[in-house]
C-alpha cells in the first residue's frame, strides 16, 4: 500500500498517442506540420528583428507586437517540436515534470496572447480616439507597467493549473489522446476527484478571454464611433488602414480558440480525431499568419521587409 501511494503521486513517464485513427499517417501529417512551424519561427524573428533595429518601429504599438511575436514562438515551440518528434521518431514519452512544463507554457502563452491583443485594441483606441495625448498616456514607463502586467497576470492564472494537477494520484492508465499535455487531457488520468480541475481549467481562463474580448469590443465600437466622425473619406480609410491587421489577427486567434475550447468541454459528438487535429492547427497556423498578415497590412513592416530584403538581394549581387 505504501508503495502504491508513492507510486501514485510520483507517476512515471505518460505516452503521447499523437493523433488517434491517423498513427499510419502521422510521417506525412508532420511534413506540413514543419513547413507551417518554419514560416512561425522566420516569420517572427524577422518581425522583432526589425522592430529592434529600427528606430522608426520603437512605438507602443510595435513593442506590443513585438510581445505578441515572441509569445507566438513560445506557444508554437512549446507543442510542435514534441508533436514532430511523435509523428517522425515515435518518442512518444514525456515526463510527468516535462508534461507539466508543455502544459503551463501552452496555457500560458495563450493567456498572454490574449492579454496583448487587449492592450493593442487600447493602443488603437488611444491613438485613434486621443492623438494628442498619444505620447503622455502611453508613455515607455507605463508600456513596461502594462507589459509586466498582463505577463503577472497571465502567470497567476495558469500557475495554479500546475498545482491542482500536481496533487493528483495517478493509477490508472499514463496513455494521453492527444499530441500534447493539456490540464483537463491529463486531469481526467487521475484516479481521484478533478471537479476542482475541471471547473478552474475550464471558468478561470475562459472568463478572462471572455473579459478580454469585452474589452477588445468596447475598443473598436468606440473607435468606429470616432472614425465616422471624422470629416474626410480619407481620413476614415486611414483611421481603418491600422486597425486592419489588429483586427485579422484578433479573428484568426479568438475563432479557432473558442471553437477549441467549447468543442473540448461540451462537444460530445466532435469526434478526437477531428479535435486534436485541429487543436494542433491553433498552436501553429496562428503564430504563422500573424507576421505575414501585419507584413502585408502595416505600412511600416512592410516597407522595412521590402528594405532588407532588397538590400540583401543586392549585396549578394555585388
Amino acid at each position: 500500500m505504501i508503495t502504491f501511494n508513492l507510486s501514485s503521486y510520483n507517476p512515471g513517464p505518460f505516452i503521447l498517442v499523437g493523433i488517434p485513427g491517423l498513427e499510419q499517417s502521422h510521417v506525412w501529417i508532420g511534413i506540413p506540420f514543419c513547413i507551417i512551424y518554419i514560416v512561425a519561427v522566420v516569420g517572427n524573428c524577422i518581425l522583432l528583428y526589425l522592430i529592434a533595429v529600427e528606430r522608426s518601429l520603437h512605438q507602443p504599438m510595435f513593442f506590443f507586437l513585438s510581445m505578441l511575436a515572441m509569445t507566438d514562438l513560445i506557444l508554437s515551440t512549446a507543442g510542435v517540436p514534441k508533436t514532430l518528434s511523435i509523428f517522425w521518431l515515435g518518442a512518444r514519452e514525456i515526463t510527468f515534470p516535462g508534461c507539466l512544463t508543455q502544459m503551463f507554457f501552452l496555457h500560458y502563452s495563450f493567456v498572454l496572447d490574449s492579454a496583448i491583443l487587449m492592450t493593442m485594441a487600447f493602443d488603437r483606441y488611444v491613438a485613434i480616439c486621443s492623438p494628442l495625448r498619444y505620447t503622455t498616456i502611453l508613455t515607455p514607463k507605463m508600456i513596461i507597467k502594462i507589459a509586466v502586467g498582463i505577463s503577472f497576470r497571465s502567470f497567476c492564472i495558469i500557475l495554479p493549473d500546475v498545482f491542482l494537477l500536481t496533487r493528483l494520484p495517478f493509477c490508472r492508465t499514463r496513455i494521453i489522446p492527444h499530441t500534447y499535455c493539456e490540464h483537463i487531457g491529463v486531469a481526467r488520468l487521475a484516479c481521484a476527484d478533478i471537479s476542482v480541475n475541471i471547473w478552474y481549467g475550464f471558468c478561470v481562463p475562459i472568463m478572462t478571454v471572455i473579459s478580454d474580448v469585452i474589452l477588445i469590443a468596447i475598443s473598436y465600437t468606440l473607435i468606429l464611433c470616432a472614425v465616422f466622425r471624422l470629416p474626410s473619406r480619407a481620413a476614415r480609410q486611414k483611421a481603418l488602414g491600422t486597425c486592419g491587421s489588429h483586427v485579422c489577427v484578433i479573428l484568426m486567434f479568438y475563432t479557432p480558440a473558442f471553437f477549441s475550447i467549447l468543442a473540448h468541454r461540451f462537444g460530445h459528438n466532435v469526434s478526437r480525431t477531428f479535435h486534436i487535429m485541429f487543436a494542433n492547427l491553433y498552436i501553429v497556423i496562428p503564430p504563422a499568419l500573424n507576421p505575414i498578415v501585419y507584413g502585408v497590412k502595416t505600412k511600416q513592416i512592410r516597407d522595412k521587409v521590402i528594405l532588407l530584403f532588397s538590400t540583401k538581394g543586392i549585396d549578394n549581387a555585388q
